[in-house]
């Protein structure tokens, strides 16, 4: 079974070729990073527009690359929720229109959890059951996964997603965007122990927060370069050092992490799940890495299941892959009354 996936939940616009659920024949990114960089940060209206641009010769690419014919293709999975509204009009608006035109039933597919099944895309995919850890620029949640189209959130962000933080802080440091592949990099020459940040404390046992450590990085800014809250915040990073900003990096980058192992880290103790699988863009760092396998990677079964690098930014090779288990389990949608659903909840699109 041929699977074309669909994704533009973002700034990416993607599509893949996977077949049975376990080897991708293509995968097709055409990033916006340089278009949105100068502004800090994604522009919606901006984004959909660059999808719009690129989305049929993506999709012609992906099939190219596979060696496919829409003969070859037995279904389509896109992107439906979470994610901008115009983005993901664009994504399911084509989906919609190539399942109609070439008669091939569509799957629904909710972004978050196809970060997770881009792990089935290893050579050793996880057994079930699993926790989840998803962390990117819009979500950070652990999931327990008992089955395919079986699972619960645990726990998940308050506020910001620790991929948000991640370009937050680096905005307020001087460094590019993205922020997290940045920070990470300065992160390796500083002193993590230079600044004294705090770690959220909450109700949920498994909730994360990182809104108050972004602030904290705020005000230790401000209290280093020796001005008060009223001094513009994007002149701060002219007031640092090279030095300065490496440790910055470095003692939010610790903070972040510890945060976020240590809540998986109870989540394994109250499990037991046979592994642990790392997804979404946040899973790339070599910070979070090393530091679930030193904590975590003992108390398992199975190895940690990190996502490969190539495939933890958004891409279509996971909405793929998630398509292809649904096409086996679930009924197809009909592409005429499939809606975009830019908030919803993974616990609201079990299926």
């Amino acid at each position: 079974m041929k699977i074309l996936g669909i994704e533009s939940s973002c700034d990416e616009t993607a599509a893949a070729v996977v077949k049975d659920g376990f080897c991708a024949l293509s995968s097709v990114v055409n990033s916006q990073i340089d278009i949105h960089a100068q502004y800090g940060g994604v522009v919606p209206e901006i984004a959909a527009r660059s999808h719009i641009e690129v989305i049929n010769p993506v999709i012609r690419e992906a099939l190219t690359r596979a060696q496919c014919s829409w003969n070859d293709i037995d279904a389509i999975a896109v992107t439906y929720a979470p994610g901008l509204v115009g983005s993901l009009l664009v994504g399911t608006l084509a989906a919609r229109t190539l399942a109609i035109l070439r008669n091939k039933p569509l799957y629904a597919i909710h972004h978050v959890e196809a970060h997770v099944y881009a792990n089935f895309l290893n050579q050793n995919p996880p057994k079930f059951p699993f926790l989840a850890l998803v962390v990117s620029g819009g979500h950070s949640q652990i999931v327990l996964f008992k089955a395919h189209g079986d699972y619960q959130i645990l726990g998940e962000t308050q506020d910001d997603a620790v991929g948000e933080a991640f370009d937050k802080v680096a905005k307020i440091i001087g460094l590019p965007y993205p922020g997290g592949p940045e920070i990470s990099k300065a992160a390796q020459n500083g002193d993590s122990s230079k600044y004294k940040l705090p770690k959220a404390r909450l109700k949920g046992k498994y909730d994360f927060s990182f809104s108050g450590l972004k602030t904290a990085v705020l005000r230790a800014v401000q209290k280093e370069v020796g001005v008060d809250f009223n001094f513009p915040s994007f002149e701060l990073a002219a007031k640092l050092s090279e030095q300065q900003r490496n440790d910055f990096a470095a003692s939010f980058q610790k903070i972040a992490v510890e945060t976020l192992v240590g809540k998986l880290e109870l989540a394994v103790k109250d499990f037991a799940p046979t592994t642990v699988v790392i997804a979404g863009g946040v899973a790339a760092n070599s910070a979070l890495r090393e530091e679930l396998v030193k904590r975590v990677s003992d108390k398992l079964p199975d190895p940690v299941i990190f996502t490969p690098p190539e495939l933890c930014t958004d891409n279509a090779a996971m909405v793929a892959t998630l398509g292809a288990f649904q096409a086996v389990l679930s009924k197809p949608k009909d592409p005429l009354e499939l809606e975009v659903k830019p908030s919803l909840s993974m616990s609201d699109s079990n299926w």
